[in-house]
């Protein structure tokens, strides 16, 4: 049976705030135990992250190398069986000072009633 639209957004509010504290245990009681997230920047680099220990990684690798990620224009789109999210982020690079503007898609999964998968797509805005 599929998640409701309503059930989705607060699985979406409570997803958000664990991934913006880094906090593990609060994202685990909203993701399935095999939870997977396929990452690109949108420049060069590709990740897929399984398991809370690799997630908090690449969380604490975002803070070294972007002094600001902004996200912005962020909006779901609830389909019987998945949801997608489109969004604007504005990064700052710590090292050069270089301001980046992508576009992104996001792609989500659910199951047991949480989220399963996230599948990011991103690329500069022009």
């Amino acid at each position: 049976m599929a998640l409701a639209f309503e059930e989705r957004e607060i699985l979406f509010r409570d997803f958000a705030k664990a991934l913006f504290k880094s906090d593990m245990n609060a994202l685990y009681r909203v993701v399935t135990p095999d939870f997977r997230w396929l990452y690109h920047d949108g420049v060069a680099v590709t990740k897929s992250l399984s398991g809370a220990d690799a997630i908090k990684a690449h969380l604490a690798e975002q803070k070294i190398l972007f002094s600001v990620q902004r996200f912005h224009e962020v909006r779901y789109y609830h389909l019987p069986e998945t949801t997608f999210m489109t969004f604007r982020v504005s990064e700052t690079v710590v090292g050069s000072g270089e301001l980046r503007e992508q576009r992104g898609i996001e792609h989500y999964t659910f199951r047991d009633s949480r989220i399963a998968t996230k599948d990011v797509y991103r690329k500069p805005a022009p």
